[in-house]
């Protein structure tokens, strides 16, 4: 059975000390047998996006010579490890909210552009990030077949459904959220955020886990407190761990796929589907088209 561990953690505005960071988080759990590990999304930086101004886009590299996805494949290489690796990325003209899967060779399996992209009070990111164009995707490294979305991505049915169908055992979504601002009602969505991810982890019967950020963070006098509360569910939606909205540090689970695997057939729940009626999935205003 593999076994994944997630890194709930705070950053700073410094590249260097975040990457240093994430390291001696990847190193530990390594060293505690994790063979996935799976870190918070645009860990690099403080969540620019509560902002929109033109020099954060600095922060974009490209693929090809990018500053620290060459360093997290050898760190993958040394340790055995699968290694999903949220970037900004930059592509001629476009701008991604990505991920890198780096498999436990330190291959570059290949890149997840985020699909679902917010926009509201806090959360800026229209004005940074092309929707990606990308699809789902499903990796199937050495330690399982994995599917992966980024933060927003995590409240729509339709791409864990997807992943799902693609033959996802693991359902892994990097992200960075927080409390809401007074100017957005001022709600904390925590127990929604897990709520929506759990019912994807029953409904597909697969294991799923969720790292976010922890700590406020200030970008010219506007402040996003985030919550922190990663948390890893079974196949049953069960939580299987869960961190508070300060801690930093590694949660674990040992990932049972053949079970899971047997627990999903009977269940029923893909022999059962009626793809031929989902035709309004297909459209914004939920009618179907003919011809």
């Amino acid at each position: 059975m593999p076994r994944l561990a997630i890194v709930q953690m705070r950053m700073s505005e410094v590249l260097e000390e975040n990457l240093a960071k994430a390291e001696r988080f990847i190193r530990e759990a390594a060293a505690n047998g994790a063979q996935i590990v799976l870190l918070p999304e645009l860990f690099e930086n403080l969540y620019f996006c509560q902002k929109e101004r033109e020099e954060f886009f600095r922060l974009a590299h490209p693929l090809e010579n990018h500053p620290f996805i060459p360093r997290f494949q050898a760190l993958a290489k040394e340790l055995g490890v699968v290694l999903p690796v949220s970037f900004f990325e930059r592509c001629g003209q476009a701008h991604y909210n990505s991920l890198a899967m780096i498999d436990a060779d330190g291959s570059l399996m290949g890149v997840y552009r985020k699909s679902h992209i917010p926009d509201g009070p806090g959360y800026e990111e229209k004005y940074y990030f092309n929707p990606g164009d990308t699809g789902f995707k499903v990796w199937h490294t050495r330690f399982g077949s994995i599917g992966v979305g980024i933060c927003w991505d995590q409240w729509y049915p339709e791409a864990a459904r997807i992943m799902a169908l693609l033959g996802a055992d693991l359902l892994l979504y990097p992200t960075a959220i927080g409390s809401e601002p007074e100017e957005a009602g001022g709600i904390d969505t925590k127990d929604m955020w897990q709520r929506a991810m759990i019912g994807h982890a029953v409904s597909n019967v697969v294991y799923l886990a969720a790292p976010n950020r922890v700590g406020t963070e200030t970008i010219e006098g506007t402040q996003q407190t985030f919550y922190g509360h990663s948390f890893i569910s079974d196949y049953m939606g069960n939580k299987i761990a869960e961190f508070g909205p300060e801690e930093e540090g590694l949660l674990y689970a040992d990932l049972d796929f053949a079970r899971a695997r047997a627990f999903r057939a009977g269940m029923g729940f893909f022999r059962d589907r009626r793809p031929q009626l989902y035709g309004p999935l297909l459209t914004y205003d939920g009618k179907t088209r003919q011809g």
